[in-house]
């Protein structure tokens, strides 16, 4: 089935979008989609579904092609990767992602309004990350734009215990593969979390998503960034050491296990080929953490 083109009227609560999905309001907003929180009428459940206009893509074909990436996404089953549940290209190069509604608030928001966190928490956010890392890269996928704003945080249910849930998985790397980029951009994702093959035009990887990973686990341990700077040009000029900065170094007043500093850094190295082969093994890394503490 084809759907008609939208029009920024089509984007306001009470609009039925795909004959199916009633919007209740705006959700999230991002560099390349609107993200609306919508009602699915027939299974009476609230979902939210992401807009990326046509004038993201260059033509039909590649926005056919961005949705059969995202499609693959539904295969993925994993308490901390939100799902998606249908992909559709409109007519007009537009395309409409629909997934859970990202449950709890992000880590970015948590961030912001908290320090370091506890110890613990890290290693068994961590834990329950990587695990999920697991199940997209055994379905040959990759996240590729982990960060803080990708990462819910939910708090426990009764009986059940707190944990983390990625979203918007595969986007940077379904936009890298449709627009057919190769080298002909400097870098797709977010300098801060990216690793330094990709401000050279590489796409994103296993690898750069442990890396990714690890930038988050290290500025929530420490409440800081690992590499200082805050233009492109100063966080690719740190990111040349290939080793990870300390946390000490970087947070001097924060005191952080040796044990869990060495378990991080195996995911920061400047060199894809020193990282973690896979995100099973660091989170084997960070399980043994779990233990000494």
């Amino acid at each position: 089935m084809t759907y008609a083109p939208l029009t920024l009227f089509d984007l306001v609560p009470g609009k039925v979008l795909l004959d199916r999905y009633e919007i209740i309001a705006s959700h999230r907003q991002g560099g390349m989609s609107a993200a609306l929180q919508v009602r699915d009428v027939p299974a009476g459940v609230e979902r939210e579904l992401q807009v990326f206009p046509a004038a993201l893509l260059e033509n039909a074909g590649q926005a056919g092609e961005f949705a059969e990436i995202l499609t693959a996404w539904q295969s993925v089953e994993s308490p901390a990767v939100n799902s998606v549940r249908e992909v559709v290209a409109g007519s007009d190069g537009s395309l409409y992602m629909v997934t859970d509604l990202p449950p709890g608030t992000s880590l970015r928001n948590w961030l912001s309004d908290n320090g370091p966190m506890e110890t613990e928490r890290v290693v068994r956010l961590g834990l329950g990350l990587l695990a999920g890392l697991e199940e997209i890269h055994r379905r040959d996928l990759v996240h590729g734009d982990i960060k803080p704003h990708t990462i819910h945080l939910v708090a426990p249910a009764a009986g059940g215990e707190e944990h983390a849930v990625l979203v918007d998985g595969g986007i940077t790397p379904g936009l890298w593969s449709a627009k057919h980029l190769g080298d002909r951009t400097a870098l797709i994702g977010t300098p801060f979390y990216a690793p330094m093959e990709q401000f050279g035009g590489d796409s994103p990887t296993v690898q750069s998503d442990i890396y990714n990973l690890a930038t988050v686990l290290f500025e929530l341990a420490t409440g800081v960034l690992p590499w200082k700077g805050r233009s492109f040009i100063e966080i690719f000029q740190a990111k040349l050491d290939k080793q990870p900065p300390s946390m000490r170094g970087r947070a001097p007043d924060v005191e952080v296990p040796a044990e869990l500093e060495r378990a991080i850094a195996g995911g920061l190295m400047g060199d894809h080929r020193d990282r973690y082969d896979s995100a099973a093994l660091f989170r084997q890394e960070l399980a043994a953490v779990a233990v000494e503490l």
